[in-house]
């Protein structure tokens, strides 16, 4: 199961007016401060800058952002206006053109047990912590920085779900250290466009990230999309090694997107010479935006070791088509020969 989800975050909290009738009639009420059920608990925000600065040996001199992300496709991600309400004051946040923002200390706030409310449905969006080192090349991520991010998302109580469905799961996927540091722990990110690829570099090591790192998982099932964090983003969605210490914190992450010009001097196949020369493939993975990746997954012809996560490894070839059916990219991963020392 993978860690799309955690339990709701913030108490439901009304407070209530009455209003005295002035005739012999039903009294009214008024409803002062709502709450949705999801709504951000100030106070683990604040918990999870606190662990920004306590674990920032991860990431030195790198800055903390906290960022709203598109989670349901009708939601509008354009005039957001965001504010930490608590039951007697309330302090605005504001929010950058990106959609990112910051948060001061408020003590009244804090011991309010205040909650972060957007002027759309909480559930509506995805919530996530964002550093970013200095350095660090454009379009690439340092792996650092991911670890700092999902130890401050899961302290913060960033990654949410509407539903009840997966209380069960218990301590694994709340617990943050346990979130950040296993290999089914699987602390979601997400790229700026949608992506085809993610390739980690250290030094003279570079692999591309299987396919099951991507997309949530290789897909999860459609009835399980409205409970994950990638819901509308999907196609934007990956699991960084965060947990395997055979890469450092230094290594970088790079990305090839589906919109990426398609590759020159190659006479792309459609969909249907592909089946016809390839078969039926393992996985076939649809978008919105009419991109189309399909997986054909084979055991390698030496015998190898599990891999760090102690799954089997084996080789893939990943097709992604465009929406007018051509094939745009192809990628072919062999698996690594050699196991990697840990690194200290």
């Amino acid at each position: 199961m993978r860690i799309c989800i955690s339990l709701l975050t913030a108490s439901l909290m009304l407070a209530w007016n009455a209003v005295p009738a002035q005739e012999p009639a039903a009294p009214s009420v008024v409803v002062r401060n709502t709450r949705d059920p999801v709504d951000k608990s100030y106070r683990k925000m604040l918990k999870g800058i606190a662990r920004f600065e306590h674990a920032q040996a991860l990431a030195p001199g790198a800055t903390l952002r906290f960022r709203l992300l598109p989670r349901t496709p009708t939601v509008e991600m354009q005039g957001i206006e965001l504010k930490v309400v608590g039951d007697s004051t309330s302090m605005p946040v504001k929010i950058a053109p990106d959609n990112s923002f910051t948060l001061t200390y408020n003590d009244t706030l804090q011991r309010e047990d205040a909650a972060l409310i957007a002027n759309r449905k909480t559930s509506s969006m995805t919530w996530r912590a964002e550093v970013r080192s200095p350095g660090v090349p454009e379009g690439m991520r340092r792996l650092g920085d991911l670890r700092l991010e999902c130890l401050v998302g899961m302290d913060a109580g960033l990654v949410s779900n509407n539903s009840q469905l997966f209380a069960w799961l218990g301590e694994l996927f709340t617990s943050t250290d346990r979130v950040c540091s296993d290999p089914e722990g699987n602390y979601l990110f997400f790229t700026e466009r949608p992506v085809f690829s993610v390739t980690a570099t250290s030094g003279e090591r570079r692999e591309v990230l299987p396919f099951r790192m991507t997309y949530a998982g290789g897909g999860p099932p459609a009835s399980e999309l409205p409970y994950c964090d990638c819901q509308v983003l999907l196609d934007r969605s990956y699991y960084a090694p965060i947990w395997d210490r055979n890469w450092p914190d230094d290594t970088l992450l790079s990305f090839e997107y589906m919109d990426d010009p398609p590759e020159p001097g190659v006479q792309p196949p459609t969909r249907e010479a592909a089946r016809a020369a390839l078969g039926q493939p393992l996985k076939e993975l649809r978008f919105d935006k009419g991109y189309q990746v399909w997986l054909y997954e084979w055991q390698p012809g030496h015998k190898l070791p599990p891999g760090p996560d102690q799954r089997p490894q084996m080789a893939e070839q990943v097709l992604l088509f465009g929406p007018d059916g051509a094939t745009r990219r192809i990628r072919h991963r062999e698996p690594a020969q050699q196991p990697v020392r840990p690194v200290n």
